[in-house]
């Protein structure tokens, strides 16, 4: 069929004339011809369909619970109550629901994955708030960074330059040690509570309903249903929860979050603070590129090859996580942001582009962050730990399996599992990915297709600023901090 010069709403056809959903799924991603910053409309441009709830629900769930975790990290740096963790949450889910998810990756850039939060920068939130730092600043500085990369399309090169072996091993590490984690956290949750066998059974029971979707070919189900199995099945067997956040609204005032009274009671940052952020900013923006890597490979890998309108940009993606990032904040949010794992990750699974989902997502968060008590839901352990583990870290270790098949990408693979191993995903990716572009592992014939600036200007100073960054605050093994020790 031609489908040059038509139209979206031109090319739809119904449902019910495709033999099974799936080819329908399949036909709407190759005639979709969304818009880059211009108004978007369902109906003309992208339409609603049943399956955006999952990835909708997927994000929700998985949002609350990473800006729980990056708010209780800050106050406990920073020696802040309950009471800020809880609001400052509303403030970010408020603000990037509105502002970043409905409008910009809704309305006017569906080709912009949804700004969602920096995972890996958790852990090092307590070193950020030691070190001198200051969320505002450290804010400013990414969001200025992010634009640098984006407005010079440093982000999608160093997506081009990343190998199949180098993606795939990447992928493989980050889904391990995810399911290892969230794995050792349910357990840990029950032992806590000497409900060790409640755990075992909440597992036992996902395992068999995640298995079964797989079979079916329903994968993109498992994280509403493996939920409500948790809580079921948590509940049943006699597990303590009780509902503690009320209904609200934040405090969107500016000048209340940043006085020195109110708020995060820090003032607006200095000179010597926006020094102390300028590391931590530099290494969140590096680690930007491979969590991106990660996003569009899954969309790659679950629509078809034609599809190429609805992939995520990589480059207007980081314009919007750097816009977000400094609006988010400057309203009083405290989270680190990055493209939305929870989010696209079931959605590729599901079929789906960004668009529907994403005005979805927006209105489910502004639900949950004014209603209050299905923030206690999504944040109860046994919710937590499996919608994680089934919606993000073994969709992303069986996609990195799929992807290493070759034996040359085999050993850029293990080379980065074992790079990362040692020091972390970010200093595994730059490694392997300048020693895999300059053929000294994995696909010779590809490296001696690259540019010299491609084999080593680029992957060169990708490995040498993310390590430096990594250096300053204290992230390679026996190499003390230069800042905040």
């Amino acid at each position: 069929m031609d489908t040059e010069g038509k139209s979206y709403s031109e090319l739809h056809r119904p449902s019910s004339e495709f033999e099974t959903r799936s080819d329908y799924l399949d036909h709407e991603l190759t005639i979709m011809k969304p818009k880059r910053w211009a108004l978007n409309l369902p109906g003309r441009d992208f339409r609603f369909e049943w399956e955006d709830l999952v990835p909708a629900i997927a994000g929700t769930i998985g949002i609350t619970v990473m800006y729980s975790a990056v708010m209780t990290s800050w106050a406990g740096g920073f020696g802040l109550g309950q009471d800020f963790i809880v609001e400052n949450v509303r403030v970010e889910m408020l603000v990037s629901a509105v502002l970043f998810v409905i409008l910009l990756s809704g309305f006017f850039n569906p080709r912009a994955n949804l700004a969602g939060n920096h995972g890996p920068m958790i852990p090092l939130i307590p070193i950020i708030a030691i070190s001198g730092a200051h969320p505002l600043a450290l804010a400013i500085l990414l969001g200025v960074f992010g634009l640098i990369l984006s407005a010079t399309k440093g982000g999608s090169r160093l997506v081009k330059l990343t190998g199949r072996g180098v993606a795939g091993g990447l992928l493989v590490y980050l889904g391990a040690m995810g399911s290892i984690s969230q794995i050792e956290s349910l357990k840990s949750w029950a032992d806590s509570l000497d409900i060790g066998h409640i755990a075992l059974a909440v597992l036992f029971v996902n395992i068999i309903a995640y298995a079964w979707l797989a079979r079916i070919g329903k994968r993109w189900l498992a994280i509403p249903l493996c939920s409500i199995l948790a809580v079921v099945v948590a509940l049943a067997m006699g597990a303590p929860f009780e509902f503690q956040t009320a209904p609200g609204l934040p405090n969107l005032n500016p000048a209340y979050w940043w006085a020195e009274d109110t708020g995060w009671k820090l003032g607006l940052p200095g000179l010597e603070q926006f020094i102390a952020s300028l590391p931590f900013a530099i290494l969140a923006v590096a680690m930007w590129s491979p969590d991106f890597l990660g996003h569009r490979i899954f969309q790659e890998m679950n629509y078809p090859a034609k599809a190429k309108n609805v992939l995520m940009d990589v480059d207007d993606t980081m314009t919007g996580c750097s816009f977000r990032q400094i609006i988010g904040t400057l309203c009083g949010g405290g989270n680190v942001t990055s493209s939305w794992g929870t989010y696209m990750i079931p959605a590729a699974i599901a079929k789906r582009p960004i668009p529907g989902g994403a005005i979805l997502l927006g209105i489910l968060c502004v639900i949950v962050a004014v209603g209050g008590y299905p923030m206690d839901i999504a944040v109860w352990r046994p919710v937590m730990s499996i919608a994680l583990l089934v919606g993000v870290f073994l969709p992303l270790l069986e996609a990195g399996m799929e992807m290493v098949r070759d034996t040359k990408d085999t050993q850029s693979a293990g080379i980065c599992i074992f790079a990362s191993t040692v020091v972390n995903p970010v200093f595994g990716w730059a490694l392997t990915m300048f020693l895999d572009n300059n053929g000294l592992i994995g696909d010779k014939e590809r490296a001696k297709s690259l540019g010299k600036i491609d084999r080593w200007v680029i992957p060169g100073g990708a490995f040498v600023v993310s390590t430096i960054a990594m250096a300053a605050v204290g992230m390679l093994p026996g190499i003390p901090a230069m800042i905040g020790g």
